[in-house]
């Protein structure tokens, strides 16, 4: 079951080729590197050529911008009634991942069909684009973790855009499976958990971070702490070599023997581009969904 993040007004995937993505952000037009656009450029027209920024890869790693036209540092753009800051990074990334509105989609309908009190544990939380979509549906409660200082302190920031500052969210910087791992203890439970796992990482102390090795740990432990009436539970991927199919079956074997009143869905997230119709591939997803929303 793939799905597509396709209701963007102030996003857009132009065109993709080469190994590179020409994207407007509001009014800003950027090109980036992206591993899935193998295919060649159909045309690659001035806006190809001079976008405001073009972000270079290194052959000793990483890579840096090239500024082609003023740019600020800085701006804004909206999703639907929530707003986040975007700002290029060193490491090619803007702050946002707009395919993951999808998956914002989904946990806001989710949170407004339930109908009743929602604790929401958002793991490796970044800049919070889900943080806020819960807050915004409703969710009684919304726990923002991660071990960045720099990205919970983005996230607060696009708390304020959204106007959410009246909404319980907590923003944590930790390792995510020490502060479950105390969750647990505290005896504190939630209705939904969304994590968004890096292949590799490192905690505020050191922790090391191997998705091959902990990703099943950490769910594991989160169960510990998913409500009796979990309402969703929800793992993405970036992971080169992690199909669908791998977060399929570990959650078949975890979230759905324990909670075989719901169903499990998997699949790829999708961005359409404007030029060629067709879909480019931006990582995985894999959901275990409670029977209560899906009768609504």
């Amino acid at each position: 079951m793939n799905q597509c993040a396709d209701q963007w007004k102030d996003y857009e995937c132009i065109d993709t080729g080469n190994g590179e993505k020409l994207e407007r952000w509001k009014d800003v037009i950027l090109r980036r590197p992206d591993p899935q656009a193998i295919w060649k450029i159909e045309n690659e027209d001035a806006l190809w050529k001079k976008p405001h920024a073009h972000y270079h890869r290194s052959n000793k790693g990483g890579g840096s911008w090239e500024y082609l036209k003023p740019l600020k540092d800085e701006w804004k753009i909206n999703y639907r009634h929530l707003t986040f800051k975007v700002s290029p990074t060193g490491f090619k990334h803007t702050g946002i991942f707009p395919e993951q509105a999808a998956n914002w989609d989904f946990m806001m309908d989710a949170i407004k069909k339930a109908d009743r009190e929602i604790r929401i544990l958002n793991l490796f939380a970044y800049t919070g684009g889900a943080t806020m979509a819960c807050a915004s549906a409703g969710a009684s409660e919304v726990v923002h973790v991660d071990a960045a200082k720099g990205m919970v302190q983005w996230a607060k920031e696009n708390m304020v855009l959204s106007h959410l500052e009246d909404k319980k969210i907590r923003f944590i910087v930790d390792d995510v499976l020490k502060f479950v791992e105390r969750e647990k203890r505290r005896g504190r439970t939630y209705h939904g958990i969304i994590m968004d796992p890096p292949s590799y990482g490192r905690g505020p102390n050191g922790e090391v971070w191997k998705i091959e090795e902990q990703l099943v740990p950490l769910i594991e432990a989160c169960m510990n702490i998913l409500d009796d009436k979990p309402l969703f539970f929800l793992v993405n991927s970036y992971t080169t070599g992690f199909s669908s199919t791998v977060l399929y079956n570990i959650l078949n074997s975890t979230l759905l023997k324990k909670y075989p009143e719901g169903i499990l869905e998997a699949g790829e997230n999708g961005l359409p581009i404007t030029r060629t119709n067709t879909i480019l591939p931006c990582g995985i997803y894999g959901r275990w969904v409670s029977n209560e929303i899906k009768n609504k």
